[in-house]
């Protein structure tokens, strides 16, 4: 999947069917309908639609093997939920990202090790910008 290219949005279900096939690497429309099922009730039909949808959209490839098809993901996790967030600090924080992480902080029980993980990033972070 070439880095330039601006996927469109996903919904949640097909977030969802992006978090099985993660989690997989791959997956039949039997398989992700499964995954999906044991979480919600949902028709196999409508797995099968949005897994072509997505495949049109460019998140998905698949191939045939044996009667089946197997969809694979054409993006990293990573890229697309960084998009993701990208995109909600940009529309519902102005595009700051310290209102972003200001909000989680505010919001969110954290455990001493949430505290401590989250501080060795920070001082990561300012280090690298220190040599840079």
């Amino acid at each position: 999947m070439s880095a330039k290219k601006k996927l469109p949005a996903l919904t949640e279900p097909q977030l969802e069917i992006m978090d099985v096939l993660w989690g997989q690497g791959k997956g039949t429309v039997a398989s992700v309908w499964n995954a999906i099922r044991s979480r919600r009730p949902v028709a196999r039909n409508t797995v099968q639609t949005t897994l072509v949808r997505m495949e049109e959209k460019g998140y998905l490839r698949h191939k045939e093997e044996g009667n089946a098809f197997v969809y694979s993901p054409t993006c990293k996790r990573e890229t697309v939920l960084g998009g993701m967030l990208q995109g909600l600090v940009d529309t519902a924080f102005s595009g700051s990202t310290a209102g972003l992480v200001l909000t989680l902080l505010d919001k969110q029980d954290l455990s001493d090790d949430d505290v401590a993980r989250i501080q060795a990033l920070l001082d990561d972070h300012k280090q690298r910008n220190k040599k840079g």
